[in-house]
């Protein structure tokens, strides 16, 4: 019994008192009596006005006999639609079952599908099944669909499909089977409680990876009652399903959409980038110092080119730091840089000054420590004026993501204008100041269309940089300090 595999035969119920015995009645035999797996039917009636929850415990003193088991329960409050799901995908992970069929209370899915449904999944085909109206149209126009919902299917499925590179014959659905270590894998219960709910889960499911099959399902409309607002369904399913793609880019971000738990930023070596622009100014035979060089692309740039690196952060990728002469773990906002170098020609501080918790004391501290050397000082950091986070502020939206100018982790929001005062402040002069493009072929790969958008983009850095900038970069030199011209005097 303990190697059985588990399905779990969810029925989400509202106002179902109507149809709810029937849905049970019609489970076809072969998945109730086939031995080779262990099937359980769980109702939650999502606190229906009506006697839907009383009528289901009936059903289920009736089929006490049965060999499968039925579990019925109530919800106190109405959860949603999608709040009801939560709470039956949770029971599912909880007790260990391998897949979850769901099924709607008011009988508009035909459950004599429901082993199509779940044998993909349990033989290892498939992540999560899609029972589809659309496969073949015409029987959905047939089977009762009115027409101004088939169309609006057939529109919605197309742009979704669009955005999400995938190619469902359709979105909206709710006859739904999923692995559940697929679900586990998600963050489901960031999604709607809404009917949106069912294109939240789908995205994840794409966005992952997870293997799909659709299924063909008789199209049915009966007398049940349809609790979806058609506008405002269609509206929510389209913001959520471009609110996802917007997460990629960096300009928006919600926890449903965040499936990294480690992020690593890539190299930007190839384009127009911040990486460009610090390897581009350091010469060959140089010494440099490359605070926060974690990722490790610049060292191994550096290292090919015959420079010796010193790299300071938390850590770095073991394939990586072979490219250093000397390497110093620890946090970069408590870390005293103490190397034993007789000279530094280069300091880089690639998207490290906005991590920092106190950027004008670590500035401080490293003209203090190293102004006698005279190193050209190379910063890049986030341009919170870039045109985008400006328009998201002019409709009041300020959305921090994993990564971007809005990284959760930033602690200081800079401007061409506040990162050159703090400089000037601390003590450097500045030799040199750039706009960099936003990073396109991370996005949209590298193509001839993210050249396209690199091109325009530095042709309008150059009309306003302020404006159109992805990051600042800046070259600086430290002036000499207080102690270190008192130094040269008394040596003179």
């Amino acid at each position: 019994m303990a190697d059985k595999k588990k399905v779990l035969v969810f029925i989400v119920a509202f106002n179902a008192q109507r149809f709810i015995d029937s849905v049970i009645k019609r489970i076809p035999e072969e998945v109730t009596s086939d031995k080779s797996y262990e099937h359980e039917i769980l109702i939650i009636d999502d606190c229906s006005p009506d006697r839907t929850f009383e009528v289901a415990r009936e059903v289920k003193d009736h089929c006490r006999h049965s060999p499968i088991r039925i579990t019925v329960m109530r919800n106190p409050v109405n959860l949603g639609y999608g709040g009801n799901q939560k709470l039956g995908y949770h029971y599912a992970i909880q007790n260990g079952f391998d897949a979850v069929v769901l099924l709607h209370g008011d009988g508009q899915y035909a459950p004599e599908v429901l082993p199509q449904m779940v044998s993909s999944i349990l033989a290892g085909e498939a992540d999560f099944v899609i029972g589809s109206r659309m496969l073949t149209k015409s029987r959905a126009l047939r089977g009762g669909m009115p027409l101004y919902k088939f169309i609006g299917n057939v529109i919605l499925t197309g742009i979704q499909n669009r955005l999400l590179g995938s190619s469902l014959s359709e979105f909206h659905s709710g006859y739904r089977a999923y692995s559940v270590a697929a679900l586990r894998a998600v963050p489901f219960q960031m999604n709607s409680n809404g009917f949106d709910f069912d294109t939240d889960i789908l995205i994840q499911m794409l966005d992952n990876g997870f293997r799909c099959r659709e299924v063909d399902i008789p199209t049915y409309y009966g007398e049940e009652i349809c609790h979806v607002q058609g506008l405002k369904y269609a509206f929510n399913i389209l913001v959520s399903t471009a609110l996802s793609r917007l997460q990629r880019f960096g300009i928006y971000y919600h926890p449903k959409f965040d499936y990294q738990k480690d992020v690593r930023y890539p190299s930007k070596l190839d384009f127009s980038s911040s990486h460009t622009f610090a390897v581009n100014r350091v010469r060959q035979g140089s010494v440099v110092l490359d605070v926060g060089c974690g990722s490790g692309y610049i060292a191994r740039e550096l290292c090919s080119r015959g420079i010796d690196v010193y790299g300071v952060d938390y850590s770095v990728d073991a394939q990586y730091r072979k490219f250093f002469k000397e390497f110093l773990e620890g946090d970069i906002n408590e870390c005293d840089l103490s190397f034993n170098l007789q000279k530094v020609d280069y300091i880089l501080l690639m998207d490290v000054i906005e991590h920092l918790d106190a950027p004008e004391e670590f500035l401080l501290h490293l003209r203090s420590r190293f102004a006698k050397h005279t190193p050209r000082i190379i910063i890049t950091t986030a341009n919170v004026a870039f045109l985008p986070v400006r328009i998201s502020l002019l409709i009041g939206q300020f959305n921090y993501g994993k990564r971007g100018i809005l990284d959760m982790t930033h602690r200081r929001l800079l401007t061409f204008h506040s990162l050159t005062r703090t400089l000037h402040n601390c003590g450097f002069r500045i030799e040199s100041t750039e706009g960099i493009p936003a990073p396109f072929p991370l996005v949209f790969g590298r193509n001839v269309f993210s050249r396209i958008l690199l091109r325009l983009n530095r042709s309008l850095i150059w009309l306003w940089r302020g404006m159109f900038s992805y990051q600042i970069a800046i070259e600086a030199v430290p002036e000499p300090t207080a102690a270190d011209l008192l130094e040269a005097a008394e040596k003179y």
